[in-house]
């Protein structure tokens, strides 16, 4: 098997449920994982799924490990608040299981990793990565953790990696400092293990990531008056993770899938309206670092691609439209799309560079209905910030501050930002509206984007799919630099925090990047916009929106722009 289609191959162990905790075995060109839920240490072979357990009499004693790390004919590993070690090949054997406790934790121990004479250990409860002195146990020192959620680590020569499940991210810290050096989204939410692999070709090392989930799925049950049901099952994969750091673009992309997306109009009026000479507009998917356009073709009818301040629109013209007149139009792109992360520390953004005059009169005031002279969104935009003048942490305290007063919710429309705080119930479109209100009250420029995700089933190629709501997030500017993103409403996970950093400055591959800062769709009559009172888009057409994934890329080896 080549190394190409290892860099695209997922691995499905057989019979584990949750695998966790990483580690490679070079003499054997095999992984090792711990599947925390039945105790069963496992070898895997990447190329075949071939798994084969290695703790056969000693299964119970695992329960619950979520880390492990190989250092010589040693096996170490985290249960509980402690660290353990022993002999591997003790585990294969019937025999009591003799082993070595080097250190106990103040709650639960992770992550684990070797290095030489140091051990490092990582704690979600106390925010800690712990260095320990292999033979003593005496602690050397520790890091602030970087994420939130139950992390994994893993170390290559000086750098120490490291998993966050609730983050979705892995981060590259530097080893001796614990000082981020980039991070990077996975393909696949709730990472829980990783470790790098011997490339069988000889090029670079590949990175594996493993995940453990409940996916849902419909079950056949012949018995039941109803045989389909709705369940949940347990799902637990390794994959490789993809890495194109590009240090002077401050961004990191990870894996991408070439997709297919097409949007279509189907004229059905819901009353009879007759319009003459009438363009209309829809925007088209736009290259950014982590997004290429491979190609974009009409459907139905031809149209004329036209750039409209700074966007792409596919334009209809249409001489006349006749009373219940019935079309169908749109256009289809293939697009290359990746995750992307950015990596600022707030004293990169203090920068003397100012903003752009049009960015200021673009981008800095209420041309959006954001109620941003009403008492309520003023008051809040203060509240907001407090005292902090750096740029990067006001935008953050701003985020905090949306996600503590707000709670998610579909709703048919978009109220304003002052009716939004004080119901304190939100859409992604209400989110946006809130934050751009309380940045832009706040002189940061900032500006909507969106507008559809890709149904994030990356195993699911080549088959349609649809998503059920458009979806809009935000970029925000940083003088001297340019836009950032940074999603709406997702990282909105936990009651009052901690919130993760998962999508601050970071898109994952689904994101479809379309418009940016302008309408995604209009109906116009002599350079003008046609009022909602003689014919609004949601009377006059239904939209259709479909994807396919049609396969993974490679690996990236230069920026898109």
């Amino acid at each position: 098997m080549t190394s190409d289609r290892l860099q695209h191959r997922t691995v499905r162990p057989y019979g584990v449920y949750a695998l966790h905790g990483l580690a490679c075995d070079r003499d054997r060109n095999s992984i090792l994982a711990i599947d925390s839920l039945r105790g069963y240490l496992v070898e895997i072979d990447p190329a075949t799924d071939a798994t084969r357990t290695i703790n056969p009499y000693h299964a119970e004693e695992f329960v619950g490990v979520t880390g492990i790390a190989l250092a010589g004919d040693r096996l170490w590993f985290t249960r509980s608040d402690s660290i353990y070690s022993c002999v591997i090949e003790a585990l294969s054997r019937p025999d009591k299981l003799d082993l070595t406790v080097l250190a106990s934790l103040p709650y639960n121990a992770n992550g684990i990793a070797i290095w030489n004479s140091v051990v490092y250990v990582c704690c979600q409860k106390s925010g800690y990565v712990y260095a320990f002195q292999r033979d003593s146990g005496q602690e050397l020192a520790r890091y602030v953790v970087p994420g939130v959620g139950l992390e994994n680590l893993y170390i290559r020569d000086e750098q120490l990696w490291v998993s966050d499940t609730i983050e979705q991210t892995v981060y590259c810290l530097d080893r001796t400092t614990g000082d981020i050096e980039f991070q990077l989204l996975t393909p696949y939410p709730t990472p829980t293990g990783l470790c790098f692999y011997p490339n069988p070709e000889g090029g670079d090392d590949l990175l594996y990531i493993a995940y453990a989930r409940e996916e849902p799925y419909i079950r056949d049950d012949p018995n039941s008056a109803n045989p389909y049901q709705l369940t949940f099952r347990d799902a637990t994969f390794l994959h490789p993770l993809h890495i194109y750091h590009n240090p002077a673009g401050r961004y990191t992309l990870s894996n991408g899938y070439l997709v297919e997306m097409s949007y279509v109009e189907e004229l059905a009026s819901l009353e009879p309206v007759a319009l003459d000479d009438i363009e209309w507009q829809i925007a088209v998917p736009m290259d950014s670092p982590r997004q290429k356009v491979r190609n974009i073709e009409p459907i139905g009818l031809p149209f004329e691609l036209r750039e409209i301040e700074g966007q792409m629109m596919a334009v209809f013209q249409f001489d006349q439209l006749a009373e219940l007149e019935t079309h169908i139009f749109g256009w289809k792109a293939t697009l290359e799309l990746r995750s992307i992360k950015y990596y600022f520390r707030p004293s990169d953004a203090e920068t003397d560079a100012e903003i752009p005059e049009e960015y200021t009169d673009r981008y800095l005031v209420d041309n959006d209905n954001l109620s941003m002279e009403t008492d309520v969104v003023r008051r809040a935009a203060v509240t907001a910030i407090g005292t902090e003048t750096n740029l990067l942490r006001k935008i953050l305290s701003i985020r905090d501050y949306t996600y503590d007063r707000l709670e998610y919710g579909i709703k048919p429309h978009i109220d304003t930002p002052d009716i939004v705080l004080s119901r304190g119930l939100g859409s992604c479109g209400e989110y946006v509206g809130v934050l751009l209100a309380l940045m832009r009250l706040n002189g940061i420029p900032c500006r909507t984007v969106g507008r559809y995700k890709c149904p994030d089933r990356a195993e699911q190629q080549r088959v349609p799919l649809q998503p059920d709501f458009n979806h809009v997030w935000l970029e925000f500017y940083i003088p001297g630099y340019g836009w950032i993103p940074m999603e709406s409403n997702p990282d909105d996970l936990n009651d009052r925090g901690p919130y993760p950093m998962r999508f601050f400055m970071g898109l994952a591959w689904y994101h479809i990047e379309i418009v940016k800062g302008v309408k995604f769709e209009r109906i116009m009559k002599d350079g003008q916009r046609i009022d909602k009172e003689v014919a609004s888009l949601g009377d006059l057409s239904i939209n259709h929106v479909r994807f396919q994934i049609l396969e993974e890329l490679p690996p990236a080896t230069e920026p898109n722009l």
